[in-house]
C-alpha cells in the first residue's frame, strides 16, 4: 500500500514538471531560419564569398523566419581593380556588405590585381577574363572598384541589362561614358584636398610650394586636375610647383632630392608603378620607406596607407565609406526595384585626419598638441611595428 501512495505520488510530481515546461516552452518564441549560405568553387583569379549569416538582433516570430528563407536570393560580382590583400579594396567590399546585410546574397569576387601587375597586356587580358566570367556566371548586379576595373572592363557594359555600381573612380564618369548611360550608378572618389592642405599648413605655416609625384596610372590625372583647380582658387594657400609623373623607382628617387631647394612639400598620389631595376614594379611599400628613410621634404596624401608608412599628413578618403554608399545604392536596385539612372553621381564625403608623429621627428617638425588632439596619431613606422 505504502509502495503504491510513493508510485502515485511520483506520476503526480511527473504530470506537474511537464505542464510547467510545456508552459514554459509556449512562452519562449521560436529562433528564426538562417538565411542559406550559398559557396562557389574558387578558379584562378576568383575568390568565392558567401553571405555571411548574421544573428538577428531580436527574435523574429515563424513567419518573419520563413520570409528571410525563401527571400529572392542576388548574385552579385564584385570586380575591384587591385588585389584582395590590399585594405583599400578589401574596406570597399566590408562597407558594400554591410550595406546589403539581411539580403539574401551571393557574391563571387574577381581581382584585376592591377597595382602589382600594371603593364597594359595584362590589363587588358584580365579585363578580358572578367568579361568572359560575367557571361558565364550571370550575375543580377556588378559592383566594381577604382579606375582600372571602369577602364578595361565596365565601359564594355555601358547599357546593358545588367546593372553596375561602381565606387572610388577618380575619373569623372563622362571619361567612361557613364553619364550617357542607363544601367550604371555609382560614388566617386574625391580626394579631401582642401582639408589636406589646411592640415599641413596648421603644421607648416609656411609650407606653400607643393610638388606633385606620381605613378603613370590612368587613376591619377583626375586627381591632379582637381589639385591644380584647387590651387589655382586659392593662390595665397598653396601653389603647385610642378608635376612630375615617374616610370621607374630610380627617376622617383631622383625626383624626391630634386624637389629640394624647389618645394616646401611633396603630394604622394601613386606609387604602385614604378619599375625596378628588374622590370618589376617595386612594392609600394618599399618607396614609402624609401621615402621616408630618405626624404627631406615633409609629403602630404589623401589615403591613410601612404601615413602608415611614412607621409606627414593626410585627411584621407574612407574605403569603407565608398563600399558603404555604393552599397545602398545596389540595394536600392535589387530590393526596392530603382533604377541605376535614378542616382546622382556623387562623392561620399567624410573624411579623417592622420598624423605620422614618428615622420614629424624625424623632419624636426614639432606639431602643436591641439592639432594632434584632433587627428588620429601615427607614433612609429608601419614596418618598425614587425620589430
Amino acid at each position: 500500500m505504502f509502495v503504491k501512495r510513493i508510485t502515485c505520488i511520483a506520476a503526480v510530481m511527473a504530470v506537474i514538471s511537464a505542464s510547467l515546461l510545456l508552459s514554459s516552452c509556449k512562452d519562449e518564441p521560436p529562433r528564426p531560419a538562417a538565411p542559406p549560405v550559398q559557396e562557389q568553387a574558387a578558379t584562378p583569379g576568383e575568390t568565392p564569398e558567401a553571405a555571411p549569416a548574421e544573428p538577428p538582433e531580436a527574435v523574429a516570430d515563424e513567419p518573419q523566419a520563413e520570409a528571410v528563407a525563401s527571400a529572392p536570393q542576388f548574385k552579385i560580382l564584385y570586380v575591384p581593380s587591385y588585389h584582395m590583400e590590399w585594405e583599400w579594396p578589401l574596406d570597399q567590399f566590408e562597407g558594400f556588405k554591410e550595406a546589403l546585410k539581411g539580403v539574401n546574397v551571393e557574391y563571387k569576387v574577381f581581382e584585376m590585381d592591377t597595382k602589382r601587375k600594371s603593364d597594359e597586356e595584362w590589363k587588358q587580358q584580365v579585363g578580358k577574363q572578367a568579361q568572359e566570367l560575367t557571361e558565364a556566371w550571370k550575375p543580377d548586379l556588378v559592383y566594381t572598384s577604382d579606375d582600372n576595373a571602369q577602364k578595361y572592363y565596365a565601359v564594355y557594359y555601358l547599357g546593358s541589362p545588367t546593372p553596375f555600381v561602381f565606387s572610388a573612380v577618380n575619373q569623372t564618369p563622362d571619361k567612361y561614358g557613364f553619364d550617357k548611360c542607363k544601367n550604371v550608378a555609382g560614388v566617386l572618389e574625391q580626394e579631401h584636398i582642401p582639408q589636406t592642405i589646411h592640415l599641413l599648413k596648421e603644421i607648416l605655416p609656411n609650407a606653400k610650394k607643393l610638388a606633385i609625384l606620381t605613378d603613370p596610372d590612368a587613376t591619377w590625372p583626375g586627381v591632379i586636375d582637381r589639385m591644380k583647380e584647387f590651387a589655382a582658387e586659392h593662390p595665397d594657400e598653396i601653389e603647385i610647383a610642378g608635376v612630375d609623373t615617374i616610370s621607374t623607382f630610380a627617376e622617383y628617387r631622383q625626383k624626391v632630392k630634386d624637389c629640394v631647394g624647389k618645394a616646401d612639400a611633396i603630394a604622394l598620389l601613386g606609387i604602385f608603378n614604378f619599375r625596378g631595376e628588374d622590370g618589376k614594379n617595386v612594392p609600394w611599400e618599399d618607396v614609402a620607406r624609401w621615402t621616408a628613410e630618405n626624404g627631406t621634404l615633409p609629403e602630404i596624401s589623401f589615403w591613410k596607407d601612404r601615413v602608415y608608412w611614412g607621409a606627414l599628413c593626410s585627411v584621407t578618403v574612407s574605403g569603407y565609406e565608398q563600399g558603404l554608399a555604393a552599397g545602398r545604392i545596389a540595394r536600392a536596385i535589387l530590393v526596392e526595384g530603382k533604377a541605376p539612372s535614378d542616382f546622382a553621381f556623387e562623392p561620399t564625403v567624410k573624411g579623417k585626419p592622420f598624423i605620422n608623429l614618428a615622420r614629424a621627428r624625424k623632419l624636426g617638425i614639432p606639431i602643436k598638441s591641439d592639432i594632434l588632439l584632433s587627428a588620429e596619431v601615427l607614433s612609429e613606422f608601419e614596418w618598425e611595428k614587425a620589430k
